[in-house]
């Protein structure tokens, strides 16, 4: 599929993010007007606070693939800057940028974006994930990733007619039952969370970039919205189901 090919809608290639050539396949000269991706962020989790590992036993989702860990902060910013410096240069120049990380994750991809040009960070959107804990007045939500929104100038200043910009959102893990038909990755995320994302920092016909697919929550709501998707998976078995799902996305519901 050729990048320039005006019916083609989305393109996603086995790759490694850090390395050049994907990004060439995925876009060639076309550039990307949204970076929305979740990045590994298993960061500084497997070891207790004086420098014992955990039990893995009571920690399954951080031993289980393909979660990727970083034991050192310098380890994590080194993985980020070698990512997202490949990324940027596959963006527009006012191209925005919203990268999904947990309350650990947060400085070092501060640092870097800031080290690339994207010194405003327009704001943090929460998901704020359900709950058993409720009783009958109240629940309880639990916040365990962000999605850090920048871009390389400052937001403008809203009308008072303009809507709103959305920076919340509250849902499960599986609303829209998708987890398990597309492999059960530990990183889906349903497309009432992503939604909002996709509808704000890009419009109908933009090239989105994803140089994590993993079970391509992002790329197949991208599709879904009238965007087109360009994206990079390095586990040969979820780029695999990744294109399996942006083709069965992509193709026209039957009447």
């Amino acid at each position: 599929m050729n990048p320039h090919d005006e019916s083609e809608s989305f393109r996603c290639v086995r790759a490694d993010a850090r390395e050049p050539e994907g990004y060439r396949r995925v876009l060639g000269e076309a550039k990307a007007a949204f970076l929305h991706t979740d990045p590994p962020y298993c960061l500084l989790t497997r070891r207790r606070k004086g420098g014992d590992l955990r039990d893995p036993r009571a920690h399954k989702k951080i031993d289980r693939d393909p979660i990727v860990r970083f034991e050192t902060v310098r380890d994590y910013r080194a993985f980020t800057e070698a990512w997202m410096t490949r990324a940027v240069a596959h963006l527009t120049p006012d191209a925005p940028l919203a990268i999904w990380t947990n309350l650990l994750g947060k400085e070092p991809i501060l640092a870097v974006a800031r080290s690339l040009g994207y010194g405003h960070l327009r704001g943090e959107f929460v998901w704020g994930k359900r709950t058993t804990d409720k009783n009958a007045n109240e629940q309880l939500l639990r916040v365990y990733e962000v999605a850090l929104v920048l871009s390389r100038t400052p937001a403008p200043v809203l009308a008072p007619g303009d809507a709103p910009t959305v920076w919340a959102v509250v849902g499960g893990y599986d609303d829209d039952g998708e987890a398990q038909r597309w492999g059960g990755h530990p990183h889906h995320k349903p497309f009432s969370v992503v939604e909002p994302l996709v509808r704000t920092w890009s419009r109908p016909g933009d090239w989105v970039l994803d140089p994590f697919a993993g079970s391509g929550s992002m790329p197949a709501a991208a599709l879904r919205l009238g965007r087109k998707a360009a994206c990079l998976e390095v586990v040969p078995e979820w780029a695999e189901r990744v294109a399996g799902r942006l083709r069965e996305t992509a193709a026209p519901s039957p009447r």
